[in-house]
């Protein structure tokens, strides 16, 4: 194993939005304990016991601003404090600065952040809790029921924002689903695509909206996988579910989806109606965990490819094998499977002989999804994936047919138990991931967010 380094130290407002100027909370040190090969760690942000998700980003004259969305504090560990929406100055990401906090109360939890321009848009759901994100069965693959529930949440389904001023977005719209709110979504063109709960189905399926007047968005189409409506019943048993985000073609007339249980392109050149082009069984052979079965589509659109993976469920390897391969999409009518991803594999020394004898999830997570945004790095031979308690593992795929590790990063663990999605872990795990333009790498976990550059023979380099 070569080059492996470590450091021992080195508008409209909402009624119940509060506006938190938070311009002194500058960047942390970058904690102890981190292995790498070919990455090395620029920056940190202590998230202080807090669960931050998702990732976007916005330069603008200059500058560049970093929106996250921070959850809801866990039950049982303190006062409950309310969501928030993050804006943090990373011009210089060796220090990132958080520079205003949005504070949020309300009854569901904020989800994931999305942008494109001068829009930003929130997710909301429902509260994950512990039991949904280790259990397949869980609120995401309810049936939801005809009518509106009584129950509903007040605060679900999308914000959107202006964020033409970077620092202090003007929310401008809330749309509502009507059922239990959306999880993994994105913009693109003028319109929202959404992985989205709905009145009458089973689990998430994909909407669309028409975004290019804001203050009104209005939903345009819809699609579902046969098995979702009320009423429909599939013989393999397979509960559907579309995770999100669904990636879309530079001319706005295809959607590839990862929806269990397959990678499904769609015709949506007709909004209203969107039409299968092909699709691939991805659930069997790979693990069926329901919505995180097929969890990341990365198109490769020049190429005809795309890069598949799914989400684990159970620690410690208690479950099949989660998706994370290569797909032939050439023809669309007509893909296949043509390669694997090799597993990773602890560094010499390491206190555990495999990542399955760690504690936490084992697999892959999330990848650069948010490459509809003109500030984010564009899909290239290099896929940088976060594996929960592996780091972030960084793959070449310049051939198709071979993927190659050639780098990775591995957190220091914590002193204490830090919360990550799945509760408070005794271990570094690494759920995100977010590459700008300029080639920083923002990464999000149970102990903050570590900013990180490729180095030595990755140094720069990305084709």
């Amino acid at each position: 194993m070569r080059n492996i380094a470590s450091r021992s130290s080195v508008g409209i407002l909402c009624a119940c939005a509060l506006w938190v100027s938070s311009s002194a909370l500058a960047g942390d040190p970058i904690p102890e304990g981190w292995l790498a090969e070919n990455v090395e760690p620029i920056g940190f942000l202590d998230y202080q016991d807090r669960y931050a998700g998702k990732f976007t980003i916005k330069e603008q004259d200059g500058r560049w601003y970093l929106y996250m969305t921070v959850q809801k504090t866990q039950e049982g560990r303190g006062p409950i404090h309310a969501p928030i929406l993050r804006v943090v100055d990373v011009t210089d990401p060796t220090n990132p600065v958080i520079v205003n906090d949005i504070i949020y109360p309300m009854d569901g939890n904020m989800a994931q952040v999305t942008s494109q321009g001068d829009l930003l848009m929130v997710g909301m759901s429902r509260e994950l809790t512990q039991f949904d994100t280790q259990n397949a069965i869980n609120f995401m693959a309810e049936f939801q029921p005809d009518e509106v529930p009584v129950d509903k949440l007040t605060y679900e389904g999308v914000l959107l924002f202006d964020i033409s001023d970077p620092v202090n977005p003007v929310e401008l719209s809330h749309w509502e689903t009507g059922a239990y709110g959306v999880h993994r979504n994105i913009l693109h063109e003028g319109y929202a695509y959404l992985s989205a709960s709905a009145p009458g189905y089973r689990a998430q399926i994909f909407k669309i909206l028409d975004v290019r007047d804001p203050r009104n968005p209005k939903e345009v189409g819809q699609w579902a996988q046969f098995g979702q409506q009320l009423g429909e019943v599939r013989e393999d048993g397979v509960i559907p579910s579309f995770h999100g985000p669904a990636i879309i073609s530079p001319d706005g007339n295809t959607a590839i989806l990862g929806f269990t249980p397959d990678m499904v392109s769609l015709d949506i050149s007709d909004k209203s109606n969107p039409r299968v082009i092909g699709r691939l069984q991805i659930v069997p052979p790979f693990v069926n965990n329901v919505t995180q079965s097929v969890h990341s589509v990365i198109p490769y659109w020049d190429k005809g490819l795309v890069y598949v993976n799914g989400e684990p469920k159970i620690a410690q390897c208690g479950e099949s094998l989660s998706a994370n391969i290569m797909v032939q999409n050439a023809d669309p009518t007509k893909p296949y499977m043509m390669s694997t991803f090799p597993i990773p594999e602890v560094p010499e020394g390491f206190a555990w002989d495999n990542f399955c004898d760690r504690p936490g999830r084992f697999g892959p997570h999330n990848v650069n999804n948010e490459i509809h945004n003109q500030d984010v790095m564009q899909a290239n031979n290099l896929i940088h994936l976060a594996y929960f308690n592996a780091g972030v593992r960084v793959y070449d795929v310049s051939e198709p047919r071979l993927p190659k590790e050639v780098g990775w990063f591995l957190p220091g663990d914590p002193e204490t138990p830090k919360r990550s999605q799945s509760g408070y872990m005794p271990i570094s795990i690494t759920q995100e991931v977010m590459i700008d333009t300029r080639g920083n790498i923002f990464t999000s976990g149970a102990t903050g967010m570590y900013v990180l550059r490729n180095s030595d023979e990755l140094a720069d380099s990305w084709d």
